[in-house]
């Protein structure tokens, strides 16, 4: 799989899905969950409400219609909330294992990912890098593509220079 680093908006990727930081309700909200559900529109939400009636767990990962967005498919996973508590990293690992895994169930072939509970769930970024690069090396998967999405300068340089490692 080839792993990359961009500086721009994920909901603007030309890949066949795009993966989201939502919240647990699945229900829309602020940061990347805020801006997919707006690029994708209301087909988005009333996806998420028909497939997540209890929403998703810490770690876990389901698939909705990317509604008016390029992608095919948005992958939603859950982050863990760094800020409320939930610091164990394993979760967060899983979020990007998990999206991987739904991916190869529908046949991505190139995904896009934000930094996952980097913003508003405050994991810390440095880790959170670490994080999302190791693991989509080792996961194993039939995605060709994986696309780490940087929305700001400084996290696009932090990426690329772990990737150059």
């Amino acid at each position: 799989m080839e792993l990359t680093v961009v500086h721009g908006d994920i909901t603007r990727q030309q890949v066949d899905a795009v993966v989201n930081a939502a919240n647990r309700a699945m229900r829309g909200g602020g940061g990347v969950d805020g801006a997919i559900h707006a690029a994708g529109g209301p087909e988005v939400l009333a996806d998420c409400v028909r497939r997540f009636p209890d929403g998703l767990s810490t770690g876990d990962a389901g698939w909705t219609t990317a509604g008016e967005m390029r992608a095919r498919w948005v992958i939603h996973v859950v982050g863990p909330n760094h800020r409320a508590g939930e610091t164990d990293r394993a979760l967060l690992v899983s979020c990007y294992a998990r999206a991987l895994a739904v991916a190869d169930e529908l046949g991505a072939g190139s995904v896009a990912f934000p930094l996952v509970s980097a913003g508003i769930y405050g994991w810390p970024k440095d880790d959170a890098v670490a994080v999302a690069v190791e693991t989509l090396r080792a996961s194993p998967t039939q995605v060709e593509e994986a696309r780490l999405v940087a929305y700001d300068a400084v996290t696009y340089e932090a990426i690329r220079q772990r990737l150059a490692r």
